[in-house]
């Protein structure tokens, strides 16, 4: 789908346009750059044990650095534009997951905060320009206004996109199917005559949780606890390699045969049709329908039986072994790191360091769940009993639990039982 609605530009520097052609090849490397951002981000956070703030602090970064050389240019260029939206898209599910995973804000309040926030922008964006057309990204502040506007499409997607699986419980690969048909309405609608402004966000948004679900299951092991993703097993790092390889090679295509180009004099200036007001009055009545009927498929698939995540007072009653016997199947370097996590937020909560105690034992939740899919085949029985005291000391720090965190006392109970066991 494409956007065609023509306004003056208010102020700044005239460019060519900043933004590609929407045509197949658009939605398709948007969708490649959405999966990276789940995968790659993923792979970062977890498997280099780099923590979820870390990662999300050195993207912000990046994507400062990126998003300066995008402003900087004239004209639509494809490297550096997917370059912005590969980067902005791994920022953006950050973002979301640093609220969900950190601050324990539920994904109903983060879906309910991204949409006012995007309507907000569009809001400014429209009163100062009185255009949200893509094809008339020919000033400085309309591309700023773009560029926010994805980042908090993105985020908006991921909150929006995992809500629905805390719904549904259902796995990724059934997941996919959702954003996709949705997908295909907007896209009758649009060619039935709605609005072409509202059709491109409304796809743009879905691309999230569409290219994650995908992520996930290409990335999700074959074998899960109950409630966990399951999918292909190609992993974080082998799925972000190969969507990145598919991306930079639709990139060379893109730059070679300039086939999503609209820099052109006539491309950016002609004067655009307008569309029918009753077919796009009817259309919007058929959106209308579509949330209505999304809704209702959301409430009866929460009703249904399905798998969720354990209960939280499930993961109290642990399997009790010999100290050492949970891990003696597992490979000892494996076992050493999780050691090392161990004792050093054990010493930093002894000697009143509560930041540097909390930061280990993220690190230590990070890289326990990033060797789950390495280390449950090899004794689910021992992963099991060390997986719930992980549980018991997590919540201590009020890691991944509601609760606030508790004394140092008990945080150094349970590190020494979860060394312990770890032997």
């Amino acid at each position: 789908m494409t956007t065609a609605t023509e306004a003056r530009a208010r102020s700044g520097r005239l460019m060519l346009n900043k933004v590609p052609e929407v045509t197949l090849w658009f939605w398709v490397i948007k969708v490649l750059c959405t999966t990276v951002g789940e995968s790659f981000a993923d792979w970062i956070n977890m498997k280099l044990g780099v923590g979820l703030v870390n990662t999300a602090w050195i993207f912000t970064a990046v994507f400062v650095v990126v998003l300066a050389v995008q402003l900087r240019l004239k004209r639509y260029v494809p490297f550096p534009y997917w370059l912005t939206v590969v980067v902005v898209s791994v920022t953006g599910t950050l973002y979301t997951d640093i609220l969900t995973d950190q601050l324990n804000v539920p994904l109903w309040i983060s879906s309910a905060v991204f949409s006012v926030l995007l309507a907000a922008v569009f809001g400014v964006w429209w009163a100062r320009e009185r255009t949200l057309s893509i094809h008339s990204v020919t000033t400085l502040p309309r591309e700023s206004f773009y560029w926010l506007a994805v980042l908090v499409t993105f985020a908006l997607g991921t909150a929006t996109g995992d809500w629905t699986l805390e719904l549904t419980g259902w796995s990724p690969g059934v997941s996919v199917l959702l954003p996709l048909g949705l997908i295909a309405a907007i896209t009758a609608l649009w060619k039935f005559g709605a609005n072409p402004v509202l059709s491109f966000w409304l796809a743009y948004i879905l691309t999230r949780p569409l290219g994650a679900n995908i992520g996930d299951w290409l990335a999700s092991p074959k074998v899960a606890q109950p409630g966990e993703p399951t999918g292909l097993d190609l992993g974080t790092f082998t799925t972000s390699l190969i969507f990145l390889g598919l991306i930079l090679a639709t990139v060379v295509y893109l730059t070679v045969t300039r086939s999503d180009v609209t820099e052109t004099h006539e491309a950016t200036h002609a004067a655009h049709t307008t569309g029918d007001p009753r077919k796009e009055r009817v259309a919007l009545a058929g959106f209308g329908l579509l949330a209505v009927a999304t809704a209702g498929l959301l409430v009866w698939a929460h009703g249904q039986p399905h798998v969720g995540p354990a209960p939280e007072e499930d993961n109290t009653s642990a399997v009790q072994m010999a100290p050492g016997q949970a891990v003696k199947k597992f490979p000892p370097a494996k076992v050493a790191a999780l050691k090392t996590l161990a004792s050093t937020s054990l010493k930093d909560a002894r000697s009143g360091n509560e930041t540097g105690a909390h930061a280990a034992a993220q690190k230590l939740r990070d890289l326990w769940d990033a060797d789950q899919a390495s280390l449950q085949p090899l004794d689910n029985t021992g992963w099991t009993s060390i997986d719930a005291q992980m549980d018991k000391m997590l919540k201590t720090f009020g890691i991944d639990h509601s609760n606030p965190p508790m004394s140092p006392a008990q945080q150094e109970k349970e590190l020494n039982t979860l060394l312990t066991d770890m032997g």
